[in-house]
């Protein structure tokens, strides 16, 4: 089987740059191209059977377009997409694969999944907060797996992500009410990506962390995403579809 040829578009970027090196040093994928702002895309796509993207969520929806054009299965790991960004991926998705994640991380993924389970089993008195803390340069707040953890419990307690997360607390708020979901971003240093899901209830406390140490974790995940989606008719997946969860 010939290797899958790879477009990596944020190829500028710390992600863009550890997925290069990872291709790179897999003999199943080969590294077509690399661009970013101001390159030629359609030139580049040509070349390739799939994006990979870490760029920018404004540049989403016109790399999408161009994928359903050219045939191309596209993988996504930009965060921070408008409602309206996000109807483009779904309406390309009934033409091409698309993977679409927050994070392309395995542990994470078993994070995700280890949240809907405990929020499942513990029930309604336990008070739900999510904290997560990356480096300095990042520039969405929350993360997109802070508000994906977020949504998990909203649809476990059939609760609304846009009505009850509450995003930080300052002055005097009140006392917690049964119904929120605490959300908190911390950004500092170098970190690569910590992500701790609380759940508290009277005389105990279970937390939920995950710490990404390297950037390689997310790359060969999105690399996986690829190669699984290759097999895939069209649709819109997660990563959670990737690893059968």
């Amino acid at each position: 089987m010939k290797p899958l040829r790879l477009l990596v578009n944020g190829s500028k970027g710390r992600m863009g740059q550890t997925i290069i090196a990872c291709a790179k040093a897999d003999p199943a994928v080969t590294l077509s191209g690399a661009i970013d702002v101001g390159d030629d895309l359609s030139a580049a796509i040509a070349l390739c059977d799939a994006v990979i993207d870490f760029s920018h969520h404004t540049a989403t929806a016109h790399l999408a377009a161009e994928c359903v054009a050219n045939r191309k299965f596209l993988v996504i790991g930009t965060t921070g997409h408008t409602d309206e960004e996000i109807g483009k991926i779904r309406a390309a998705s009934a033409s091409i694969p698309v993977v679409f994640a927050p994070n392309f991380s395995v542990g994470v993924n078993a994070l995700f999944w280890l949240t809907r389970t405990a929020a499942e089993v513990l029930g309604p008195d336990f008070d739900l907060e999510v904290v997560e803390m990356h480096h300095r340069l990042k520039k969405d707040a929350p993360s997109g797996t802070a508000k994906r953890l977020a949504e998990i419990l909203a649809e476990a307690r059939e609760l609304s992500y846009a009505k009850d997360a509450r995003h930080g607390r300052e002055g005097m708020v009140g006392e917690r009410t049964r119904g929120e979901i605490g959300v908190h971003a911390v950004r500092g240093g170098d970190v690569v990506g910590d992500h701790t899901v609380i759940f508290a209830g009277a005389g105990e406390r279970l937390e939920l962390t995950h710490k990404a140490s390297s950037r390689e974790t997310f790359a060969l995940g999105a690399i996986r995403a690829a190669k699984w989606a290759a097999l895939q008719p069209p649709g819109l997946y997660d990563m959670q579809n990737v690893l059968g969860l």
